[in-house]
């Protein structure tokens, strides 16, 4: 039996701090105020409380593999990416950041630290985006040290959802970055609801939502950039009512005990 604190601190969109075990992980960093065509709206520029042990890189879209952000990370981090896209990293930051990546696929796994990540299934596209020719499997991540969280990255619904439970934590998205959500890629609040009651979570924390927004959009669509969160926590209470969820503001931390055998 483990017993011991687990915390996470949300800094918008799919970007945490998760601290487990002495072990600290950084997921999917977006450390700028402008990202393409999409601009920070909500909450304070990401503030790291030092170099963490890993960064988990979910998947090759920018807003979740972003260069220009893992070059601002400090220290010298473990980079657990999909299997095939340490040569980008090695084209696009260098051999020095290259030589830093593990590479992983569904169901390998990796030490950092005092906890266990293993790569899991994710429902979503694994390409850099329709510019371009790269490719590499879309992946989430369940860490286990004296708790078991799942990051989904970015999913879609899957069968194979109800084989990562029983977990404490689950940081699910829950919306996106602009006025649509591409079916079958993503979940909305209801479909991330759904993912709660199959992993079968102690608690939940909704993320990738309400940071960025097109720019000259205007938050067209409202209810899509802040709303998402919330709306998770209703549909929660009716489909998976043993999970207590947890809405962060940008820069808030969730603290809890982990206890599992």
């Amino acid at each position: 039996m483990l017993v011991g604190e687990t915390s996470v601190t949300w800094w918008g969109h799919s970007t945490m701090w998760l601290a487990d075990a002495g072990t600290t992980l950084l997921t999917d960093p977006v450390l700028t105020g402008r990202l393409a065509h999409l601009r920070r709206v909500a909450g304070p520029p990401p503030v790291l409380p030092g170099a963490p042990d890993a960064v988990l890189l979910s998947h090759l879209h920018a807003d979740h593999f972003h260069l220009a952000s893992l070059r601002m990370v400090p220290g010298e981090p473990t980079l657990v990416v999909p299997r095939g896209s340490a040569g980008f990293i090695a084209k696009g930051l260098g051999r020095a950041f290259a030589d830093r990546c593990v590479e992983l696929s569904p169901g390998e796994e990796t030490k950092v630290g005092d906890v266990t990540v293993r790569a899991v299934k994710a429902n979503h596209p694994g390409g850099r985006g329709p510019w371009s020719n790269l490719r590499a499997v879309a992946l989430g991540f369940v860490v286990e040290g004296t708790s078991r969280s799942w990051y989904a990255g970015d999913t879609g619904l899957f069968d194979e959802m109800s084989d990562l439970g029983p977990l404490d934590l689950a940081l699910i998205p829950v919306g996106g970055w602009g006025p649509t959500l591409h079916a079958h890629e993503h979940l909305d609040p209801a479909q991330a609801a759904e993912a709660l009651r199959r992993v079968r979570a102690a608690y939940a924390v909704p993320v990738h939502y309400g940071s960025f927004w097109p720019v000259g959009l205007g938050r067209v669509r409202q209810h899509m950039f802040s709303e998402p969160g919330p709306a998770f926590a209703r549909h929660a209470a009716t489909v998976a009512p043993d999970a207590q969820v947890r809405v962060l503001r940008q820069g808030e931390t969730f603290l809890f005990s982990g206890d599992h055998a």
